[in-house]
């Protein structure tokens, strides 16, 4: 009866008491209303597998390979097992151990030991044990709950990692490969400005050797064919570079990277609509900053609540017998209990240097998920004005390639009729090459400014993207306990 209520007891003293230690509050974050550069084009599609909008079945097996086999999220998505084991462990010390054993050995003692033993005794005997012990320390300041809180705060955080890897990797790929057909339509331009340039230098060779044309024009002529074919070596080692870092993305050796669509083929993705306030449960890396507060705070509690008496129950039931026949007798029974008390007297600041050490550590993370707040809202905005800018410089480029294109064809028609010279034709030309490459470029910075727009806000497609991998870890935020 009096063991049955002392346990009663135990057990409404552990549930009655409140864990030292400030409990999680989130920090008042300051959101703008709106974003400080609005779309109006935009639509609900942040939980939407953006990538796919490019309408290229080729980016879409890449981006399926990469979550499957990129080795930095294969090593994410192994961290978050570890910290698996890492919560269960710490929270297992909220509960109590138990554990069982026994031994059998033979033993022989010394005759000539401090007590002697008389002659005919035999100093040879066997020895036999078995025993069932079990410990419990009674956590009434909540430090092995802190200790869990931080532990279960440390996974979150390693999970929301690991889409911050996601989020990362398929943005990576899809403006790599964006940046692949940028370089092809560069090639193709030049390849066919090459052309261009040898057939002006070969008919202006032919006409010098007829005595129709001077040597000047054959010289101009070789220079401007030998500054487009010297560009391109360089757009192919570009290519090379951007497959092997695509290659490694995709977690292959590097390689070369198949093609679908050219980059005037590619569909714009549409722009996805969201709050700024919506933007802490949106980005992945912002969430994993304030898991980190969350574990810090906790790591507050685990500090103070050294300042109290640690007070554990023990116990041990167990026979011991000389003689195996007779180890589960009753006279081969022994047991004992305890309750251990130990109180903190002099510790020579160890403690208190503890609290102040956890307390500014979480205000240091506590600036830092403030910080990726604001880094956030910074991405975002950058986004947005990039797009809207790229669009804007993009169509300029485009009406300037016209005008250059009805140049160049009046400059070549002059010089034919014999009204201007050739440098006029070269002029038109070469501001032609080089609008044409910055357009695609252009076409570049816009594809690559909606990619951004879609990493910066984050959203459900993250979880899109999940879905597409082969191997993800078995982990739902309702599963742990």
């Amino acid at each position: 009866m009096r063991k049955g209520f002392l346990c009663c007891l135990v057990l409404i003293m552990v549930t009655g008491c409140a864990m030292v230690g400030p409990d999680y509050k989130r920090p008042a974050i300051d959101a703008p209303a709106s974003w400080r550069f609005e779309e109006q084009e935009a639509r609900d599609l942040a939980n939407t597998a953006w990538w796919e909008q490019f309408n290229d079945p080729v980016l879409n097996d890449l981006v399926r390979t990469a979550l499957a086999q990129n080795k930095d999220l294969l090593i994410a998505t192994a961290r978050v097992e570890e910290f698996f084991g890492r919560y269960f462990s710490a929270r297992g010390a909220q509960f109590p151990f138990a554990e069982a054993g026994g031994s059998a050995f033979r033993e022989r003692v010394t005759e000539k030991g401090p007590t002697p033993i008389p002659s005919g005794v035999d100093t040879t005997f066997n020895y036999y044990e078995a025993f069932l012990g079990g410990s419990w320390e009674i956590d009434f300041w909540g430090k092995y709950r802190r200790a869990s809180e931080a532990a279960r705060a440390e996974l979150f955080g390693t999970e929301e990692a690991r889409r911050t890897v996601v989020l990362t990797l398929v943005s990576a790929v899809a403006a790599t490969y964006v940046d692949i057909l940028t370089l092809d339509k560069q090639l193709e331009i030049t390849q066919r400005t090459v052309e261009t340039r040898r057939q002006n230098r070969d008919l202006f060779q032919l006409r010098l050797d007829e005595g129709i044309k001077p040597e000047i024009d054959v010289s101009m002529a070789e220079a401007e064919y030998q500054d487009a074919l010297g560009r391109i070596p360089e757009i192919e080692l570009a290519i090379a570079r951007a497959e092997n870092a695509l290659s490694v993305l995709l977690g292959n050796n590097p390689g070369a990277i198949p093609r679908g669509l050219t980059i005037d083929e590619l569909l714009l993705p549409g722009i996805p609509s969201g709050l700024p306030s919506e933007l802490l449960e949106r980005r992945p890396d912002i969430r994993a900053a304030e898991q980190a507060l969350i574990a810090a705070n906790a790591q507050i509690g685990v500090a103070k609540s050294l300042y109290f008496p640690t007070i554990s129950l023990t116990g041990a039931f167990g026979t011991a017998s000389t003689d195996l026949s007779d180890l589960f007798t009753s006279p081969s029974k022994a047991w004992n209990f305890g309750v251990p008390l130990t109180v903190p007297i002099f510790t020579a600041g160890r403690i208190g240097g503890e609290v102040k050490g956890a307390e500014a550590f979480q205000q240091q993370l506590l600036y830092g998920y403030l910080q990726a707040v604001q880094n956030g809202l910074r991405e975002v905005d950058d986004a947005l004005v990039e797009r809207a800018k790229s669009d804007q410089r993009l169509q300029s480029l485009g009406r300037q390639v016209a005008a250059l294109e009805n140049y160049a064809r009046l400059a070549r028609m002059r010089f034919d009729e014999g009204v201007t010279s050739f440098l006029e034709v070269l002029d038109a030309e070469r501001s032609l090459f080089n609008v044409e490459l910055s357009k695609t470029a252009g076409q570049n910075t816009l594809f690559r400014s909606l990619i951004n727009i879609y990493k910066a806000m984050g959203g459900g497609w993250v979880e899109a993207a999940e879905a597409a991998a082969t191997s993800q870890p078995e982990m739902k935020a309702g599963f742990i306990p």
